[in-house]
């Protein structure tokens, strides 16, 4: 049985139809080339640059006498523009062939940018955008995702090479680098294929442009599949990411998801229809159109003296009951490529020869003036698309953004989800529906392609040595340095000083210090702090249950239960030192520990002098408790305590604490603390809280010698004696402690301190309470023991 056409030639075929749609349309139009019929002569080349060449010299020289030639003229003439050819090396040898002889040569799929030298391409026009912009956009395509590391793969041929070239200058210029940028042609032999697959296995970049004609990603899509090499993310040029064939042959889903440009969608009314309507046995010359039609139907006109029988031809077989590669409507925008530049042509046959209700058909037409009238035409298409050619021949570049869906039926939709518009200005030339792609292996998340991650704040890029730039180390900056950006080259010496903390945190990264909860000295500090609660509660407990005992009622019951209030009070406190600093708890921590050591310490000087005022009572002529009743002792508690409230008061609206953060302790690490605002606040209620406590030591102390059944001022003076031992030392330890160790010292204190009064004064009573009951007596509490008997 007979093959079927190749796909090349029958693309070829597409494009000769559309252009003989194209004559046709403009012969019957009466406002354009009014009396004068365009002909034309069909030289199929199937690819080929040596049939291209014949062919164009066939029609520089008038010759008709080639196979393979469909003829539309009925007497001699000369050519005045040649179409064609779809590929860049060949139209790049005809356009060196016909040249000197300035025959116009209108591409309508040659995207070379070396085709716009004028140089060395004088006659040569296209209605295709020129490869300098497409390998530019691409480029920005891969930028705009992120993808810094990429390997390449080009068809080894003008378009590949050429495009690559300017694609790896654009994509240096954009900070890209290319891990590796290999060549590859559809005929090359095995043991190159299978170096190249196993370059692109052995990569580690996830992205790989293919910059190859359609042939040569049909054939590569093979060796993919063969290799299994799936995953990758592609990035496409338009002479395949549209093409349906190519998608059909894709069945191991190497290129799913893949991302390129296209020449944006066009539409020629009557086109389609006029290509279903073809029959060769209506054609001037049907020598190419019955050999087209045996190949596409699978039938023969004549048999052959051959074995094998074939189906009958009858020349009506219905193209429009049938699916297959001509009547692929896909590429209407290379169709309509060819159909502008046949229409380029006639709008400068009708301007040369002066047409209005006629032409002027007395004018000699030569090459130049042609070739000079093309590059001068601006016209608009029956759909309204603008046409015309800059200075190098070239159309306005536009692409659409294309990604393929793959369905569930395995069909692959070329869906658009962006455009660029080289026109515009640079930051307005691509615009992207992100939402809408879908990448490689079906994957919603847009792929990670870079040879490193990115270098954070506090490090800096350093070259790896035999790579391209875009491979580094990130080194942390020296001691003292900074760099305040990511992905930063260099580090420098950061003035701390002048900055402030907001500016410190952006540029330096360093472990945050501060006594947390969650660590082993916070958690220590955090139990004792509840176990004094707790205690302390147990303790009022049992003052409550025992609360009309002698024990209790002496020495003003009321001071004994708000001085376990103030020590609770004291131990709470503790806990607004710990856990990262705060606005709130900055102003809390010291304010709540200085008033509550205050109505501590006022209450324990209250008892103090309760116990002088009651001995001097005992004295004959003595009634001095009548000026320190309850009512005095409790105003004397409210009094000593306001002054406190006054001063934490004044320190909070003058200049409260507030969190900051220490960059000077340390050079790894940030100390969160809080700063005291105004020293002369902090230590004016440290001072207040010392003087009340020398006060109450120096009345413990005249008290000490006091009968013992009646003195608790002995316990006060040992619980005081603690207490001012404990904060002297605290100076020095709290000045020479560094970071959070300044804080675990000032809570050891509010501890330290604490404990010693609770336990001082109340740990006996409680003894005496549950453990020596019979001692708990008025007579004893009196100092008056029971007399012996005689």
């Amino acid at each position: 049985m007979e093959k079927p056409l190749p796909l090349q030639c029958t693309r070829e075929f597409q494009l000769a139809q559309a252009m003989l749609f194209a004559i046709e349309e403009i012969n019957n139009r009466s406002d354009l080339l009014p009396d004068i019929s365009l002909g034309y002569k069909i030289y199929d080349s199937c690819g080929s640059i040596a049939r291209s060449i014949k062919g164009a010299l066939a029609l520089v020289n008038s010759n008709a006498n080639m196979s393979d030639t469909l003829k539309a003229c009925t007497k001699p003439a000369h050519v005045q523009a040649i179409m064609g050819e779809a590929s860049s090396s060949p139209s790049m040898a005809i356009a060196t062939v016909i040249g000197p002889f300035y025959i116009p040569l209108i591409s309508h799929f040659a995207t070379c940018a070396c085709l716009s030298d004028k140089s060395k391409y004088p006659s040569f026009l296209r209605t295709i955008p020129s490869d300098y912009y497409q390998s530019r956009a691409l480029a920005q395509l891969v930028k705009h995702f992120g993808w810094t590391w990429v390997g390449a793969v080009r068809s080894n041929e003008d378009y590949g090479n050429n495009g690559m070239a300017i694609f790896t200058e654009t994509a240096q210029q954009l900070g890209i680098c290319l891990e590796y940028s290999l060549t590859f042609f559809r005929t090359d032999s095995s043991d190159k294929i299978q170096r190249l697959m196993e370059i692109i296995k052995a990569s580690t970049s996830k992205v790989v442009v293919g910059f190859l004609s359609h042939m040569d990603m049909d054939v590569l899509i093979q060796h993919l599949s063969k290799y299994n090499l799936t995953g990758y993310q592609w990035v496409g040029t338009e002479a395949w990411i549209f093409d349906s064939q190519t998608a059909s042959r894709d069945e191991n889903h190497i290129l799913d998801g893949a991302v390129g440009l296209y020449i944006p969608k066009a539409h020629v009314s009557g086109l389609r229809e006029f290509m279903f309507n073809v029959k060769p046995l209506n054609s001037s010359n049907n020598d190419l159109f019955t050999e087209f039609w045996e190949g596409l139907f699978s039938c023969k006109f004549k048999q052959s003296k051959s074995t094998e029988i074939q189906r009958e031809c009858t020349g009506r077989e219905d193209l429009t009951g049938v699916e297959n590669i001509f009547t692929d409507m896909s590429h209407m925008s290379i169709f309509n490529n060819m159909y502008k530049g046949v229409y380029a042509v006639a709008h400068a046959l009708h301007n040369i020869l002066s047409c209005n209700q006629t032409c002027n058909s007395t004018i000699n037409l030569n090459p130049l003036t042609v070739l000079h009238h093309i590059k001068r035409i601006h016209f608009k298409t029956k759909e309204g698309e603008d046409v015309y050619f800059n200075e190098n021949g070239d159309p306005a570049a536009k692409y659409e953004i294309i990604n393929w869906h793959r369905k569930d039926n395995g069909i692959v939709d070329f869906v658009t989800v962006g455009l660029y518009d080289a026109s515009l200005p640079p930051d307005k030339q691509m615009n992207l529906q992100n939402a809408s792609l879908i990448w490689a292996d079906n994957s919603k998340e847009v792929p990670v392609s870079v040879c490193n991650a990115k270098c954070l704040p506090g490090t800096r890029k350093v070259l790896q040595k035999g790579k391209p730039v875009c491979c580094y180390d990130c080194i942390k900056c020296a001691d003292g340095e900074i760099s305040n950006s990511t992905d930063s080259v260099t580090c420098v010496r950061c003035p701390l000083e002048s900055w402030s903390n907001e500016k410190r945190d952006a540029c330096i990264k360093k472990e945050a210090v501060f006594l947390s909860y969650k660590e082993i000295m916070g958690a220590l500090l955090t139990a004792a702090s509840l176990f004094g609660t707790c205690m302390t509660i147990v303790i009022a407990v049992i003052f409550v249950k025992h609360r009309k005992t002698p024990l209790v009622r002496a020495n003003n019951s009321e001071l004994s239960f708000l001085l376990l209030f103030s020590l609770k009070l004291c131990f709470l406190c503790s806990l607004t030192f710990i856990g990262q600093p705060s606005d709130w708890s900055c102003m809390l921590r010291h304010t709540s520990f200085g008033i509550a050591f205050v109505l501590c310490i006022s209450c324990v000087l209250g008892k103090t002098i309760v116990v002088l005022m009651a001995f001097k009572a005992t004295l004959p002529g003595r009634n001095v408790m009548k000026w320190f009743g309850p009512t005095q002792q409790r105003f004397s508690v409210l009094g000593f305590t306001l002054v406190q409230v006054v001063i934490c008061v004044l320190w909070l609206i003058i200049s409260p604490p507030f969190p900051s953060k220490n960059f000077k302790e340390f050079k790894d690490k940030i100390i969160l603390e809080c700063s005291l605002g105004s020293s002369v606040g902090f230590w004016a209620v440290l001072g207040y809280i010392g003087f009340l406590a020398m006060l109450c030591f120096i009345c413990a102390f005249l008290a000490r010698k006091l009968p013992d059944n009646f003195n608790e001022a002995k316990f006060i003076t040992f619980s005081m004696l603690i207490f001012c031992a404990v904060w002297i030392t605290f100076i020095p330890a709290y000045v020479s402690s560094p970071g959070k160790f300044s804080v675990a010292v000032e809570i050891f204190a509010i501890l330290a301190s604490t404990f010693g009064l609770l336990i001082c004064i109340f740990i006996p009573k409680c003894y005496v309470i549950l453990m020596k009951p019979e001692k708990n007596t008025k007579r004893n509490m009196m100092g008056k023991g029971i007399s012996k008997s005689s």
